[in-house]
């Protein structure tokens, strides 16, 4: 496997604390290792996302979703109903799971819904307007203050340069 050094990127970076850290983590996860429940990433518009998660055999009230500022926790527990059924052969996984996923800044879960043994999470970024970028002018009255290329001031009148001669 192959492993990148991004320590080098630290000494030039600021405030990218959460995204190296992400790397890091990522790097010391095994590739054998598989995420279950299985999911998908969606972008489905400019600001919006799903999530996809197959969790055959969960209800509703068996799965829950926590946001907590920029981490979605998504975790399913099944009821103690095991002890009412005699399987001969146990293919559908029952097992509880936990599955974190880390969110940008102003990324908010706006709905979720299960149909047919799969959960979508619905997620858009919503930038506040004063983070938006604005644009700005340049010139106006403040700006013009003790930049004047008038004529010059003598004695509180214009003067005229050629008539100083």
């Amino acid at each position: 496997m192959r492993t990148f050094d991004v320590a080098p990127l630290y000494r030039s970076t600021v405030g990218f604390d959460r995204l190296f850290s992400m790397l890091d983590q990522a790097a010391r996860l095994e590739p054998s290792t598989q995420q279950w429940p299985p999911y998908d990433i969606e972008k489905v518009g400019e600001d919006a996302y799903r999530i996809t998660m197959a969790v055959a055999g969960f209800s509703q009230d068996e799965i829950e979703l926590t946001q907590h500022d920029t981490t979605l926790l998504v975790t399913g527990q099944k009821k103690d109903r095991e002890s009412e059924r005699d399987y001969l052969h146990r293919g559908i996984a029952a097992r509880a799971f936990r599955q974190t996923f880390s969110l940008a800044d102003h990324v908010k879960v706006t709905g979720a819904r299960l149909e047919n043994g799969l959960l979508a999470v619905d997620l858009v970024r919503e930038v506040p307007e004063a983070l938006k970028p604005r644009r700005i002018t340049i010139g106006g009255s403040q700006a013009a203050i003790g930049q004047d290329n008038g004529p010059a001031r003598i004695d509180g009148r214009a003067g005229d340069r050629s008539k100083a001669a």
